[in-house]
């Protein structure tokens, strides 16, 4: 546990600060609520016209002027839908290589470089040893972008704070369900029972969702809160924001409560939809597990007639707590202000267990920098100290040699003093053998770093990330599709390029429909001089209502068109050049649809059969296989086979395997890039590339 301090847990939430200094009595092993602070804006932070550069500083400063956080320890939050969270089930591995596993899957699961992130992780759960091994391990990733982090911790450095703890708000959630509702101590080690608790977090704008039974962590954000309750009533009552605000909260105390809820319900109805949804898929992915009951914290759900609604929907208890069980203190918790706005308190309560040490949470988000140099800081009084001391014992070793010097020498002392002499030497000659290698060394470093530097540059990866991001991929609801055949998902299994004297030999051999499948300027612009002949190889199992979403048409509309755009945005992500790098010419060489069987636990299995594909496959196209056929025998023989489509987890489904070639000529210089037309421009250039692919694919030759 850390040493007895006071600490402050800090909030900056979208509507007020929110802070509470706790401190933990050794004697009475008991915690402590000292102080506490509210700080309301002037305007909630998501509004259009409100600034939060000026409005967080001004916060901080009336927090600052009313308490006094000389000597205490500050642990800040940070929104969890602005973090990457991830939970990885590990294959057996040694303990002493557990850190090296998690750099691995933090450098897969983390869709940024690791030097631009802040990241930690989380064991859950011990697993089982055996022999040094750990079984069935699972971690808690947990990771947001630098400057990101930077951005939150700005107003405190600016304020001259130190910030002992950043932690992402669902994990402060968690710290406050294991102290105050499973009782959880520090040493305990708690046993899985399958009884698991939802924390429900309602923000102005999301509410996080938590779910765990002391041991494991299931997180959840909802993109709903306060605010679309807020909005409804602007919408149905013709209000303005400030007054729908204050009427929702006072909704009870209305001339009409009932034209109140009924502009309500639907958000209502939206809220209870996704709720239900996040629980149906927890309950999906961990059937063993049993929901007990769900615990409202946030103000957004002191909404009259929430909790009810949840209740009757949900059919699970639902609980809003009026104060925290593992906390003593009544001039804090007594408190009217304290009172009316407990529920908002969660986030703060929870950072300081963590950094009182009264948490099985270890992870931080502080960047180690900063981190590194607190620490040397604090060091430097005992160093001083150490030093200090050191220099006394010197002091007083050298007069008592100086007094042993002040007699006559013996003749020992003189042969002494040769065997030094000849030392001496030796070490010189050593000295001088060793200046000359290092001298040579550096000359023939210094030849090599001409002849490499300025050599090599990061196009390549930008090449990488186009062909990456240009791929289909799920977004929102679509992410919790588990049926293969409607997730948005290709995969490639190959990527290969060839360098080529002239190009031009390349595009020459393209029959009419490989190039029919290219933009009008590739078609009528065909490419020459010197570049590379890029091959990528793979498949995919989407079918969707329309022909268009469908084995080859698929490919060119959701994969080959965003490889002749000539910039792609997606979400998270940085803005991608592609046809600006120097990609050219993208067409479909070869695509295959054939039947496989579908094993729902571990994928696509056997080839089974050709479809016809002279309708919506691959018209137009040489008639190619990816490979011989294999013989089906062994588990997967006739009978075996027959038996397992009998599952309802295994069956047959379509696979289009294909090969798309494009050419790249790069381009380096940013600069020489051509230049992005407008928004419109590019929608309406977007739409009709689209088009010419998708004619040219249905189109008879």
């Amino acid at each position: 546990m850390a040493e007895s301090r006071s600490v402050w847990g800090i909030d900056i939430g979208q509507s007020a600060l929110k802070a509470m200094k706790l401190r933990y009595a050794d004697a009475a092993e008991q915690l402590v609520a000292v102080a506490f602070d509210y700080v309301p804006y002037p305007k909630i932070l998501s509004q259009p016209d409100a600034i939060p550069e000026e409005i967080i500083p001004q916060a901080l400063e009336t927090f600052l002027s009313r308490n006094d956080v000389q000597g205490d320890l500050i642990s800040i939050s940070v929104p969890g839908q602005s973090a990457l969270t991830r939970f990885i089930q590990l294959p057996p591995v040694e303990k002493s290589k557990l850190p090296e596993i998690v750099k691995y899957e933090a450098r897969q699961q983390i869709p940024f470089a690791l030097e631009d992130v802040i990241w930690d992780y989380q064991p859950l759960g011990a697993g089982d040893d055996e022999s040094g091994y750990l079984l069935d391990a699972e971690v808690g990733l947990f990771a947001m972008k630098r400057d990101q982090v930077m951005q939150h911790l700005r107003p405190f450095l600016n304020a001259k704070l130190e910030v002992e703890l950043i932690q992402v708000a669902p994990l402060a959630l968690y710290n406050v369900l294991t102290y105050d509702e499973l009782g959880i101590r520090p040493g305990d080690t708690p046993e899985p029972d399958g009884e698991h608790v939802i924390v429900l977090d309602m923000g102005c704008d999301n509410t996080t969702l938590v779910v765990s039974d002391g041991v494991k962590i299931w997180i959840r954000n909802v993109p709903l809160g306060g605010n679309h309750f807020t909005r409804a009533l602007t919408k149905e009552m013709k209000l303005s924001f400030a007054k729908a605000e204050h009427l929702k909260c006072n909704a009870t105390k209305s001339p009409d409560p009932r034209a109140v809820f009924q502009a309500l319900r639907p958000v209502f109805n939206d809220y209870v939809s996704e709720i239900q949804r996040s629980i149906g898929y927890f309950s999906s992915v961990n059937r063993q597990a049993k929901i007990s009951k769900v615990i409202g914290v946030g103000n957004g759900f002191k909404l009259a007639g929430l909790q009810k609604f949840l209740q009757q929907n949900l059919q699970y208890e639902v609980e809003r707590p009026d104060t925290f069980k593992g906390v003593a203190g009544d001039s804090v918790l007594s408190a009217p202000l304290f009172s009316d706005n407990v529920l908002s308190f969660a986030v703060p309560y929870g950072l300081a267990l963590q950094t009182l040490g009264l948490s099985r949470v270890g992870t931080t988000l502080l960047p180690p920098e900063i981190a590194t140099a607190r620490k040397i800081r604090r060091k430097k009084p005992w160093a001083v100290a150490t030093a200090a001391t050191l220099l006394a014992g010197l002091t007083l070793s050298t007069v008592g040699n100086g007094y042993t010097y002040s007699v006559v020498h013996q003749p020992e002392f003189a042969e002494a003093e040769e065997e030094a002499k000849q030392l001496g030497t030796e070490i010189s000659g050593y000295k001088s053998a060793y200046d000359s290698q290092k001298s040579s060394f550096d000359s023939t470093r210094s030849r090599l770093m001409s002849l490499t530097e300025g050599r090599r540059d990061l196009f390549w990866l930008e090449v990488y990330n186009a062909i990456v991001d240009a791929l289909p991929r799920d977004t929102a609801d679509q992410l919790d599709e588990v049926d293969i055949e409607k997730r948005h998902m290709i995969a490639l299994s190959q990527i290969t390029s060839e360098r080529m004297a002239d190009v031009s030999t390349w595009f020459d051999g393209l029959s009419r429909e490989h190039k029919d499948v290219m933009v009008e300027e590739d078609k009528a612009n065909p490419p020459s001089g010197e570049g590379y002949v890029f091959t990528l190889a793979g498949n995919h199992w989407h079918k969707g209502e329309r022909a268009e979403d469908q084995g080859y048409l698929y490919l060119l509309n959701h994969y080959l068109v965003n490889l002749q755009k000539p910039q792609l945005q997606r979400e998270g992500f940085p803005p991608r050049d592609v046809t600006r790098l120097g990609i050219s010419h993208a067409t479909v060489i070869e695509a295959d649809t054939k039947e496989v069987i579908y094993d729902q636990n571990t994928g696509p299995k056997i080839e089974t059969g050709r479809v016809d594909l002279s309708g919506s496959g691959r018209r137009g196209l040489p008639r190619r296989r990816f490979g011989a056929q294999p013989e089906v025998s062994g588990e997967y023989g006739p009978a075996r086979t027959q038996s397992r489509q009998n599952s309802e987890d295994v069956r047959k489904i379509e696979q289009t395997s294909f090969i798309i070639q494009f050419v790249l000529q790069p381009i380096r210089d940013k600069s020489e890039r051509p230049e992005i037309v407008s928004e419109s421009g590019e929608g309406a250039a977007g739409e009709a590339a689209a088009s010419e692919v998708t004619e040219a694919a249905t189109t008879e030759p």
